[in-house]
């Protein structure tokens, strides 16, 4: 059983119901007890403005905190492991959202830090108060544009001065008499980017897997669908295949899930499609369509989840002659004119290629042509190089000014996502990793015409799919734990994975 301890709040900001813990299971169960308690303030005072209650005011809902004190002589370093761990004495601390969302996530980073540290974690109620759109999934019909006013005076509503990304960005200074951060983000960061997620996927948060792929081509999403299906029918290794509108497709060998969802009427911005792992170790894949604004939105949002690593397989163009359609480039390097990115990570920042990444992407594509990956077979229709992102949709025009560019950079491909999404996965800690396939050669005069795109889909599409689902198979039996680089951590990261 945990040793329930006597605590005195200070060091810990304006905490009340505070409780020590010395087992993960029991402080994940009151941090449980205290969110539903305060969410059922919401949702019950919620319910009763819709049945004409318009003048109450809510009674005070917060989010929960769990937190660490840890003495100089606390400090266990573990230089194999790139999270759980507090590296300077002090006081660190987080709000937290939506335990039965993220159980085992919690559970996990709650203990290693009291394994590493052999130090208490404090679990109390936060001063943070849970904005109403954050806990009511969707709004009574009985609430009016007339009634939004008196909604406002009575509810607590998402302050954005106070949802940001300082943390993450190395930029957060604690006030005086706070903690220092234990995560990269507080509970409303959380809870915003999953009212996100359902608005630009299409799909529920629950249903995300830690295994992403990114592409900006549909005939991936089909190749996807068909795959899933088959998986589901046939495989013993997926739970579900889920598609937009939550439309649940169950293997009944696996699980007792029910079919259930109604596919939208239209297709969401960025549609997600996620087949279903134990313990969400399945594979995510989302259809982020084209440019750079995208490629940030769904990875600022998608990183919340704290996914095992995230890939991008799409479509590029060709730089080099010696290129021939439809070969595949590992990207180990990037040149960021995405610009979206700038401001969170100055340009100036390389993204480092993730050793582990590049291993099992190169693999699959040896695995998928049947060569070996030392020797030099492999290298027939696979380059590894730099990429080259613009925002630019038709940079062709720019001909002359970007050849210099792409030229000087040494790039082998040009595209207009692929170091947006690296970028935020070095910002977010999140490993990445990049595998396009040469579509077109514009620079070359090698341009599809509809024809041959068409027949070129068909050939390459499919296989290139393969090899990132192949991937990322691959990386989990391997064990995730190696897979989270240390390459990726800050001077003061916080302790939460």
């Amino acid at each position: 059983m945990s040793d329930l301890l006597s605590h005195d709040s200070r060091t810990h900001g304006n905490i009340t119901q505070i409780q020590e813990f010395t087992e993960a299971g029991p402080a994940f169960n009151y941090i449980r007890a205290l969110y539903n308690e305060n969410a059922d303030k919401v949702k019950t005072r919620f319910d009763a403005f819709g049945k004409g209650d318009k003048t109450t005011p809510a009674e005070a809902a917060c989010y929960p905190y769990v937190g660490l004190t840890v003495e100089a002589g606390d400090i266990n370093l573990n230089t194999r492991r790139s999270y759980g761990n507090i590296d300077a004495a002090g006081t660190f601390g987080t709000t937290v959202t939506q335990p039965d969302l993220f159980e085992s996530y919690y559970k996990e980073q709650i203990d290693l830090i009291l394994k590493n540290h052999q130090r208490p974690v404090s679990v109390g109620l936060s001063d943070k108060p849970m904005p109403l759109p954050f806990v009511i999934e969707s709004a009574s019909a009985n609430v009016s544009v007339h009634d939004m006013r008196a909604l406002q005076d009575i509810f607590y509503m998402p302050d954005l001065a106070n949802i940001n990304d300082s943390i993450a960005n190395g930029t957060y200074l604690p006030p005086d008499g706070e903690p220092k951060p234990l995560s990269l983000f507080t509970a409303a960061r959380v809870d915003y980017s999953l009212q996100r997620l359902s608005h630009y996927t299409g799909t529920a948060p629950e249903y995300f897997q830690r295994f992403v792929l990114f592409t900006n081509y549909q005939r991936y999403v089909d190749e996807f669908i068909e795959y899933g299906r088959e998986q589901v029918e046939k495989g013993n290794e997926y739970k579900a295949l889920v598609e937009p509108g939550n439309v649940v497709t169950p293997n009944t060998k696996l699980t007792d899930m029910a079919a259930s969802g109604v596919a939208p009427a239209h297709l969401p911005q960025m549609p997600a499609y996620h087949l279903m792992g134990e313990k969400h170790m399945g594979i995510t894949l989302v259809n982020i369509g084209v440019g750079p604004s995208n490629a940030k939105t769904i990875t600022d949002h998608i990183a919340v989840l704290r996914p095992h690593c995230w890939l991008m397989v799409g479509h590029c163009g060709g730089l080099r002659r010696t290129q021939r359609l439809g070969d595949f480039v590992l990207a180990h390097a990037y040149v960021r004119e995405d610009h979206v990115l700038d401001e969170d990570i100055h340009p100036s920042v390389p993204l480092p290629a993730i050793a582990e990444i590049q291993v099992a992407l190169t693999e699959a594509v040896a695995r998928a042509n049947d060569v070996r990956t030392e020797g030099t077979d492999i290298k027939e229709h696979f380059r590894t190089g730099t990429i080259y992102t613009t925002d630019d949709r038709d940079w062709e025009l720019r001909h002359k000014e970007l050849a210099v560019r792409f030229n000087q950079s040494r790039a082998i491909a040009v595209d207009m996502e692929s170091a947006t999404i690296a970028a935020n996965g070095f910002r977010f800690r999140v490993p990445y990793g990049t595998l396009l396939c040469v579509s077109d050669k514009p620079i070359h005069g090698e341009i599809k015409l509809p024809g041959m795109a068409n027949k070129f889909y068909e050939d390459r599409t499919a296989k290139h799919l393969h090899i990132g689902i192949d991937t990322l198979r691959h990386l989990r039996k391997s064990g995730v734990e190696s897979l989270h680089s240390r390459k990726l951590r800050s001077f003061d990261e916080p302790a939460f994975r």
